[in-house]
């Protein structure tokens, strides 16, 4: 006898079940995902004025619709875009004219005779090139800005070290007017005799103290640098001023490497002699002002 053949299960299919409910769980997790998102207006205004000003959205890099109406004022202007762009090339009922056709030679501005007789191109580069200009000017602003407040910073802490150590009676803490270097001024009178390079025994501890704050700075570039009065010189051992304020800068450097430990690679010294005085070279008191030895503390930008 022929067997009956078995009629197929009622319903769908077995795996149409497992499909939609996986197509349920996506769509669920979706929404999930849609319904947690939030959208930041400021950080989104932001966004289209950026891009605005870096592609050039409008007329002449304008970032306005219409005179006057900022984009970054809310994104719902951004509705009105196609009649803006419309309006542009809308025609005069009266003449047929179009409204985006320029103005006459008698109407030219200050900047249409300026860019008179120039390609777009290269009206384009001098563009870009203000851009570039505008860019590096806020750039070196904001490198001075930076460099004026960590020098700002040094002076305050290692004033406050020259009084924990006792020494700030010994020298001046100053910084240069670029805030790029920290500078300790020591009187010549306090590291050596008169027309002689080689240290005072007397003058060791403050060095030492001043080593000590070298040290907190040991990645920072430190340039030494002798300086003398006008009056010249009689000693057979230095014939001019310029040899004597160098070979002084180069004793303090010569303790502050091998007594101290400060490194060669960030040290470096040099003699101005009567070059760069502080003070008048006319009175015995301007004299000793200027014969000095100065210590210079860059910052890190600055090293």
């Amino acid at each position: 006898m022929k067997k009956k053949q078995e009629d197929p299960p009622k319903g769908s299919p077995a795996w149409m079940a497992t499909f939609s409910d996986l197509m349920n769980l996506l769509l669920c997790f979706f929404v999930l995902l849609f319904s947690m998102s939030s959208v930041d207006a400021n950080k989104w205004e932001e966004v289209v004025a950026s891009m605005t000003s870096a592609f050039s959205v409008f007329e002449d890099g304008s970032t306005t619709i219409g005179e006057g109406t900022l984009v970054g004022m809310g994104t719902t202007q951004l509705s009105n875009l196609d009649e803006y762009y419309a309006s542009l090339g809308q025609k005069s009922e009266d003449n047929g004219e179009d409204m985006r056709d320029k103005p006459g030679d008698n109407d030219k501005g200050p900047d249409d005779q300026k860019n008179e007789g120039k390609t777009p191109d290269d009206s384009q580069g001098e563009g870009k090139k203000d851009d570039v200009e505008i860019g590096e000017g806020k750039l070196q602003e904001a490198l001075e800005a930076a460099n004026y407040k960590e020098t700002t910073e040094m002076v305050d802490a290692i004033s406050e070290m020259t009084e924990r150590y006792n020494i700030s009676g010994l020298m001046e803490v100053g910084m240069d007017v670029n805030g790029k270097y920290v500078e300790l001024t020591i009187s010549g009178s306090v590291l050596f005799e008169s027309g002689s390079a080689e240290l005072k025994k007397e003058c060791l501890p403050l060095l030492s103290k001043v080593g000590d704050i070298l040290k907190v700075y040991s990645g920072n570039n430190v340039q030494v640098i002798g300086h003398t009065d006008n009056i010249p010189m009689k000693s057979q051992t230095y014939s001019s001023n310029d040899i004597l304020s160098s070979a002084r800068a180069i004793s303090v450097s010569q303790y502050l490497i091998n007594e101290k430990g400060v490194s060669v690679e960030h040290i470096s010294w040099t003699g101005r002699g009567e070059y760069d005085p502080i003070d008048t070279n006319a009175t015995a008191e301007g004299r000793a002002r200027n014969r000095r030895v100065e210590i210079r503390i860059y910052n890190s930008l600055s090293s």
